[in-house]
């Protein structure tokens, strides 16, 4: 009965996925993996008998869609083939859409890749077994949802505890990923140097760092602090410190892409380059990398030239041409994150930032007074605000130092973009930093 429950599932997806594409009404990312958990409430389960290897999942506050979307390639690019929920809708209902779409009954993939919301990572292991757990990092991020760091680990904390033979792949240079590791099998990859090699980019932040203590109740010190918590900590009085990586990294930030070596187990080290920008895509790619290596099956050369060719989702350092001006589009939803990206704004490019204030969002905005705005201060052209909260954002440039005669309010978004998209000047750039809801309605607009 539930085997037929599960044929039915699968073919009413196609007919609800037809329907609204037909109608034009939405992406239908959520709504299709609504109906067929509806139609069969334990699908998942059924999904994993069509994984022939490892299903790998990707859970953390940033870097998720990133760091799952390279992993995926990689494997792509290795003539594999595999479920993805590459469009990152991440909680169940993502999930069940990736697989209602993607498997036919008769045919099994060599591979699953599942980008997970923290918070919905016990529920996707009640159905769903992973072999590998990939973790990027903790920060701070829609309070209203999910509350203080140590309620998000103890969400990770309880799905890892639903899998005794999980391999966790952790951000050794993150004190809350690393507690992960504790008892159980654990690969860590982590940066011994960065290097910031542009002279358009910050490598300093002014946001707040939060203080962090150790499990013994002491402060952690640090003797490299990259950025947030990220780096090489210790606790003076109880002695735990970073685990040593076993995938080592070193990193030279560029303006609009990265170098980085890794140093493998064997010893051996390998080169790669990565057409994203920033440390934190740095830290992406290296857990994407990683993961791929102790997956194995994979030549050097394949992985090389994935980390290369690859191109990012939507709204993750993504590149567009809008009205014949380069585009470079970067979403923000939390001070840590934001922070990052504000390091890498052109600030010679007409820039719009669209806040909105939605559930998927967040209601709580407190976060833009944590995040380093005042890395804008020299911007040379208009700095747009938009979105529900436009008002809100204007008013934090404002104490940010940004000289009011740039900043102009137009909460329609589209309008916002044309507008910095204006000039005649097509040698002229366009940054847009929007919140995840205002991303999702760019990525529908057509210029």
């Amino acid at each position: 009965m539930n085997k037929i429950r599960f044929y039915t599932a699968l073919i009413c997806a196609r007919f609800v996925y037809a329907a609204i594409r037909l109608l034009n009404r939405s992406s239908g990312t959520s709504f299709v993996g609504m109906v067929t958990l509806k139609v069969c409430p334990n699908f998942l389960k059924y999904c994993r008998n069509y994984i022939k290897n490892e299903a790998v999942t990707v859970t953390g506050t940033n870097g998720k869609s990133t760091t799952s979307g390279l992993i995926s390639h990689i494997l792509e690019e290795n003539k594999f083939s595999l479920v993805n929920n590459v469009k990152g809708a991440n909680m169940l209902t993502g999930v069940a859409n990736a697989f209602a779409l993607k498997i036919l009954p008769l045919k099994k993939y060599d591979y699953a890749v599942i980008e997970s919301d923290e918070a919905y990572l016990t529920k996707l292991y009640d159905d769903f077994n992973s072999d590998i757990l990939v973790v990027t990092n903790l920060f701070r991020d829609q309070l209203d949802r999910y509350g203080e760091l140590s309620t998000t680990a103890s969400f990770i904390q309880n799905a890892i505890d639903k899998n005794k033979n999980l391999k966790l792949i952790l951000n050794a240079d993150d004190p809350l990923v690393t507690n992960f590791g504790k008892g159980r099998k654990a690969v860590y990859y982590g940066f011994e140097e960065v290097e910031f090699c542009s002279d358009v980019h910050s490598a300093s932040s002014n946001a707040p760092t939060e203080v962090f203590n150790c499990v013994c109740g002491e402060e952690l010190k640090y003797n490299k602090q990259f950025f947030a918590q990220e780096g090489h900590y210790s606790c003076e009085y109880c002695g735990y410190k970073r685990p040593e990586p076993d995938y080592k990294g070193y990193a030279k930030i560029y303006s609009d892409y990265s170098e980085l070596k890794i140093t493998v187990p064997d010893g051996m080290s390998y080169e790669f380059r990565v057409n994203l920008v920033g440390l934190y895509n740095a830290y992406n790619a290296l857990a994407s990398i990683c993961c791929a290596l102790e997956i194995g099956k994979i030549p050097y050369e394949v992985i090389k030239n994935a980390a290369v060719s690859y191109k990012s989702i939507f709204g993750r350092a993504e590149k567009r041409v809008i009205n014949g001006h380069d585009t470079l589009i970067q979403l923000i939803k939390n001070p840590t994150g934001a922070s990052e990206v504000l390091k890498t704004v052109d600030l010679n490019s007409n820039i719009v930032i669209a806040i909105n204030d939605n559930y998927a969002d967040g209601r709580d905005i407190s976060w833009l007074w944590d995040s380093d705005f005042e890395q804008l201060k020299d911007a040379n052209k208009l700095v747009i605000t938009s979105g529900i909260r436009a008002k809100d954002m204007a008013l934090r440039l404002k104490y940010a130092g940004i000289a009011q005669d740039r900043i102009i309010v137009e909460e329609d978004v589209k309008k916002a973009i044309e507008l910095a998209a204006k000039s005649e000047d097509k040698d002229e750039k366009v940054t847009i930093l929007p919140s995840y809801t205002a991303l999702l309605k760019i990525s529908k607009m057509k210029f």
